[in-house]
Order: structure tokens, then sequence, then C-alpha cells
């Protein structure tokens, strides 16, 4: 059989609420997201580790409320009156702590979109009582706010955002695959990031499809629980 050739094609991230994976580790999360009118003041804190569905979540609710996404550190007080028209999310809250300017504009931001009567989201992968603030007025809100995280992955999950980290990447893996990957990499989103991205470029390089075979070249796992077939491959 000839070798299905690997292309260079552009990555697309699915952020619809069909693309994200329910399981345990996050259903409370989605719940809330499906469910803003059961916010305490219409404010939810969403934290969890990179790559955890803290930017999709986001994007599933703004898609369903009409909310605004913006990244903490891209706030000014000149953009504040225009936000705050509507519900709002702002990813990426911790990135701002020393940052004056943005912090004063994401305080002025809660204090008018209370105003107004709309809904805010707050995203950031520690839990907000690490997020160093400053004035303490700002801080002692953002923890007020009620507080969802996104736990590390159970398999299944774990087994989902492969799936979807390769799909964005218009790649088909062959089967066992990701099987083979959930027994032998680091248990968190970071790692499987990391590790399909790196599994791209080598199919990429030897201009060859990602078969278990590969996988296990990357991981330094050569020679082992690998069929005869997927053996022969490398030749």
């Amino acid at each position: 059989m000839a070798e299905q050739l690997s292309f260079d094609l552009p990555r697309r991230t699915a952020r619809g609420r069909a693309d994200f994976f329910v399981s345990p580790a996050n259903a409370m999360a989605v719940a809330l997201i499906e469910a803003p009118g059961t916010w305490p003041g219409a404010r939810l804190v969403l934290t969890g580790p990179a790559g955890s569905g803290k930017s999709h979540l986001a994007h599933v609710w703004a898609a369903r409320s009409g909310a605004r996404i913006v990244a903490a550190a891209d706030l000014t007080e000149d953009a504040v009156p225009g936000l705050a028209t509507g519900a709002v999310a702002v990813e990426d809250v911790p990135a701002i702590a020393g940052n004056g300017p943005a912090q004063a504009a994401l305080f002025h931001l809660l204090n008018l979109v209370q105003a107004e009567g709309h809904a805010l989201l707050l995203t950031g992968r520690k839990a907000p009582k690490l997020w160093g603030l400053a004035p303490a007025d700002l801080q002692s809100r953002v923890e007020g706010a009620q507080h969802v995280q996104l736990a590390p992955p159970d398999d299944a999950l774990l087994a989902a955002v492969l799936a979807k980290l390769f799909s964005d990447r218009q790649i088909a893996p062959r089967p066992g695959v990701i099987p083979y990957l959930l027994r032998r990499m680091d248990r968190s989103f970071e790692a499987a990031a990391d590790i399909v991205e790196r599994l791209d470029r080598l199919a990429l390089a030897e201009r060859r499809t990602i078969s278990r075979a590969l996988a296990a070249r990357l991981l330094g796992d050569r020679g082992k629980d690998e069929s005869p077939r997927e053996g022969q491959e490398r030749g």
C-alpha cells in the first residue's frame, strides 16, 4: 500500500459548542456557560490549565450571548464604554498583574458592565486569589465572583482533545495512534498540544502519515508496542 502523504494545510481551530467534548473534568463549567442567568451578580471566573478549553468556552458563550471577547492585555480606558454596551469576556486576566493602565481599565469595565446590567466572564489559569491584581478593590471583586475550574483531563477528555487537535490541523492519524499516545504521554493539555505539533512537523518533514510507529519514534519508544505492519512502514 502506498504511503499516505502529509501536507502543510492551514490550521482551523473549531470553537463551536458541538466541538467541545463534555466529561466530568469540565461538566460544571459547561453547565454554567450554558446558563449565564444563574451567575451571581452576572459574573463568572473560569480557570484551568493551558489548553483546557477556557477560550473555547468563552467563544461558545459569546456566540450564545452576543458577547465581545477581549484579551485583558488589550484593555484600554478608551475602549471600556464601547465594550460595556453588552456582555463581555475578558481572557487571561492574570497577564495584566502589574500593568496599571490595563488593571484600571478592567476595574472601570467591571463597574460599567454591572451598572449596565450585562454579564461578564473572566478567564485565567490559576485560582482568582492568585491573580495579584491591584487595586485591592479590583482583586476583591474578582474573588467575589462565582468561580468554576476546569480540571485536568480524564482519559475520555484527553482522547477527545487529541482528536480535536489533529482535526484542527486537518490531520487524520491512523487508527491506534490516539490510544497509543494516551498510554505514554504526560497527562496534560499542554502535553497533548505539544505532541500533536511535533508529530505534525515530523510527518511533514518525512512526507508520511501519522502512524503508531511514527509516534513511537517521536516518544523514544521505537520498537515497542507496534504491529509488524507499522514496523514495515519505516522501510
